[in-house]
This record gives C-alpha cells, sequence and structure tokens, in this order.
C-alpha cells in the first residue's frame, strides 16, 4: 500500500543530517517539527479512510455470514414443510453466498491488516511528536547557552585586548617618566653656578646700611640731650 510506505519514510526521516547543515539548530528543529504536525495531519486523514475501509469490507463479510445462515435456516423450514424444491432454491442461493464468503474474507483480511499499520504509524507519530517536543526545548535551550558562551568569549576577547591596552600604556608611561627625568638633569647642568662672593657682598652692604642709620639716631639723641 503506498501511502504505508510514504509515511513510514516520513516517520524514519534523519533529523540528524538536517540539522548537520542547519547554522541555526533552533530554527531548523522547529522546521522539522511544522513539517511532523503537517504530515500528523495527513496520516490522520488517510487513516480515517483506511479505518473506513476496514468497517465497510467487514460490513460486508458480516451481511453475507448473516445472509448464509438465514437461507440455511430457510431450506431447513422448506425440508420440514416437505418442499424440497424450495429447499434447494435457498441452498443454491447459500453456495452462492459461500462463494463468495472465502473473496470478503480476503478483503477483510487486507483491509484489515492496513487499519492496524496505519494505527500503529499513527500512534508511532504522534508520540514520537511528543518526544521530539520535550527535546525540541532543549535544543533551544542549548542554542541559547551557546549564543550566551559566544558572547562571552568575544567579551572575553575584548578584556585582553584591554589588557594589551593597559602594558602599553604602562610602557609609555615609563617612557614619558624617563625623558622627563632626563629634561630635568639636563635643565639642572644648563643652570649658571652661585657666585659665592657676590652672596657675601649683598650680605654686608645691606649691614652697612644698618650702621650709617645707627650713627644718625646717636647723634640725634646728643643733640636732644637724651
Amino acid at each position: 500500500m503506498g501511502i504505508l510506505s510514504r509515511f513510514n519514510d516520513i516517520i524514519k526521516a534523519n533529523i540528524n543530517a538536517l540539522l548537520d547543515k542547519a547554522e541555526d539548530p533552533g530554527k531548523m528543529i522547529d522546521q522539522y517539527m511544522r513539517e511532523l504536525v503537517e504530515n500528523l495531519a495527513e496520516v490522520r486523514k488517510e487513516t480515517a479512510g483506511v479505518l473506513a475501509e476496514e468497517t465497510r469490507t467487514k460490513r460486508m463479510l458480516d451481511e453475507n455470514n448473516e445472509e448464509i445462515e438465514k437461507y440455511t435456516e430457510l431450506a431447513k423450514r422448506a425440508l420440514k414443510a416437505g418442499n424440497e424444491d424450495d429447499a434447494r432454491v435457498f441452498l443454491s442461493k447459500k453456495q452462492q453466498l459461500d462463494a463468495n464468503t472465502a473473496n470478503l474474507q480476503e478483503l477483510y483480511n487486507i483491509a484489515h491488516g492496513n487499519a492496524d499499520k496505519m494505527r500503529q504509524m499513527h500512534d508511532k507519530l504522534v508520540n514520537d511528536i511528543e518526544t521530539l517536543k520535550a527535546r525540541q526545548a532543549t535544543i533551544h535551550a542549548k542554542v541559547s547557552v551557546a549564543k550566551t558562551q559566544q558572547k562571552i568569549n568575544e567579551l572575553s576577547g575584548g578584556s585582553e585586548k584591554a589588557d594589551s591596552a593597559m602594558d602599553a600604556f604602562s610602557r609609555m608611561e615609563a617612557k614619558a617618566d624617563s625623558m622627563l627625568d632626563r629634561a630635568n638633569a639636563m635643565a639642572e647642568l644648563q643652570s649658571q653656578p652661585v657666585d659665592e662672593a657676590a652672596a657675601l657682598e649683598e650680605k654686608y652692604a645691606s649691614g652697612l646700611g644698618d650702621s650709617a642709620v645707627e650713627d644718625e639716631l646717636a647723634k640725634m639723641k646728643q643733640e636732644l640731650g637724651l
């Protein structure tokens, strides 16, 4: 039966092969789940048709068996009534129905087998979808954690760059300090030496001025009689 083979392939689809090709496993698993749900709707529709076929063939077989029992009972009544010709007619009809029983039984067996397969396929697909839904949530969680880890790795790389910049700044600062020290040293070497004699001359010149003041003060006191 073509429908059985086709949906059996659906159930056996290799999801790993699809995920290997996907850049974002989360998006791929969502797409796969949507396809499975769509397939489940189609499986249900086909399953309903197969089950209806099983019911129809079972009804035909039951009706045929009921007809056989009916004509068998009528033949018995005809014989009891002493009407052998009528009994022959009923038995002839019964034999026709008997001949059809084998065909109807075969049709029902096939329909019943197909119905069982579709039921199993439908139930398995439903269970698989429920199982995959739980795994779907796990996959999304893993993808989210992986993306967060990638961001952390990128930020860690930026931190390493900052550390490298700090080292570079420290080297440049040390170089600037060295340059400043050299400049200060050069300025000190280039400054004029102190003239000690000139410094002493200023000191004593200041002292002479004080002596003149004292002399004038003593003279003024003498004039005033103090």
